[in-house]
């Protein structure tokens, strides 16, 4: 008999512990423990399980693209235009990563100011374009500058559209609130 009863006592305690979990644990789902409504708090309504997809704490910063795939990208557009060979492209892949990764670095430097991180990143750059130019023969030499100079050329207009659009968009949005107070002044 007395195994009987161990099993039963066994079966009873897990199907109560089964329903306390479903229910959102001890004094904590449905009733609150005084009848207060579902939920916690005079009908709220709302408890942990319901915010499930709701994270707490920091907001959730993109993902950073790894410099080796930057670097195969900027590498890729220059390919056809300086007409690297494989081992060039390579080569120059393995510099520009580099060069990103220690760009990144000084970027979040806080112990330099933003002038001190312009001048390194002058620096970098600088070194950068000396070892890369030491891979190219000096018919790829001009290429490359001339590659570089229109990358900084489509940067400087992507920019100055996006500042464009911002200001457009401010311009229009202010003639639309000015004419719909033209026409309920009407």
């Amino acid at each position: 008999m007395k195994p009987i009863q161990t099993l039963f006592i066994l079966v009873f305690s897990l199907f109560c512990f089964s329903a306390s979990a479903q229910y959102g644990g001890y004094n904590n789902g449905y009733g609150n423990g005084y009848g207060n409504g579902y939920g916690r708090g005079g009908g709220m309504g709302m408890d942990r399980s319901m915010m499930g997809g709701q994270q707490q704490g920091t907001p959730s910063k993109p993902k950073e693209t790894p410099p080796e795939e930057t670097a195969a990208i900027v590498v890729e557009q220059m390919k056809p235009q300086v007409n690297l060979d494989e081992l060039q492209a390579i080569a120059i892949t393995n510099v520009l990563a580099e060069s990103i990764r220690e760009q990144g670095i000084l970027l979040k430097n806080e112990s330099s100011s933003q002038d001190q991180k312009i001048e390194q990143i002058k620096a970098l750059r600088e070194s950068t374009d000396k070892k890369i130019n030491a891979f190219l023969n000096p018919d790829q030499v001009e290429k490359y500058k001339t590659f570089m100079d229109t990358l900084k050329e489509v940067k400087k207009t992507k920019s100055k559209k996006k500042k464009d659009k911002d200001s457009k968009d401010a311009k229009d949005s202010k003639e639309v609130k000015e004419n719909t107070d033209t026409k309920i002044s009407e």
